[in-house]
């Protein structure tokens, strides 16, 4: 069975390390701040100026003020800064950020990323992501193994415009996580009750498949 928004958000969790400063990007990543372990230290990054948000807030908790990326609002950590975007984005910019989690539109063989942009509609603007990729070593992109029609998200070459090109080592979709690396997918873990195949006939771009695929453990 394909993961859920929130089931893809509790896998990615499972890549924090204690100490990390980690970005979250907009939709299903920034659901992995409701699933860092409690035993862990992990200091969350948004792009518009704040180091530290925690879970999201409840009725009780919520400050319209305190607002992510995403124009989300957000709670804070003990601990938590709040500075210029102009600041935000020299750490994003200087490597100091020690995971990044992306959605997208499409990844190709290639680890290159379209996530801004379809052509023909209505846009907010292109965020932070394209610094996000240039700046980061260690990128999780996350999102739906195929469209709403069924065509594969994960391709041989990308059709939408760039976001970054040969940037993405790891994509976590709802059927499979996968590693980019020698011009191909190569399947790492499935979702619990996806089949291989079903994995191989929703992956356009080159797949390598081993002999034996574990399932997720969430």
């Amino acid at each position: 069975m394909a993961l859920s928004r929130e089931q893809l958000a509790q896998r990615v969790s499972q890549e924090l390390q204690d100490g990390f400063y980690v970005n979250l990007g907009i939709g299903i990543p920034t659901l992995v701040a409701n699933y860092i372990p409690e035993d862990m230290q992990v200091m969350l990054q948004s792009e518009n100026g704040l180091l530290g948000m925690g879970e999201f807030p409840t009725e009780e908790t919520i400050d319209a003020d305190l607002i992510n990326a995403g124009k989300q609002t957000v709670t804070a950590v003990p601990g938590a800064s709040f500075f210029s975007s102009a600041e935000s984005f020299a750490m994003i910019r200087g490597g100091h950020v020690d995971l990044t989690v992306l959605g997208a539109f499409e990844v190709d063989v290639e680890g290159s990323i379209a996530s801004w942009m379809i052509p023909g509609k209505l846009i907010k603007g292109m965020g932070g992501a394209m610094d996000l990729v240039a700046g980061a070593d260690n990128i999780i992109v996350t999102m739906m193994h195929a469209d709403k029609h069924g065509n594969s998200k994960l391709l041989p070459k990308c059709e939408l415009p760039l976001t970054g090109y040969g940037c993405i080592k790891r994509v976590l979709t709802d059927l499979a996580f996968l590693e980019i690396k020698d011009g191909a997918f190569h399947l790492l873990e499935r979702a619990p009750g996806v089949s291989v195949e079903e994995i191989v006939a929703k992956t356009a771009g080159k797949l390598i498949v081993p002999e034996h695929v574990p399932e997720m453990q969430l």
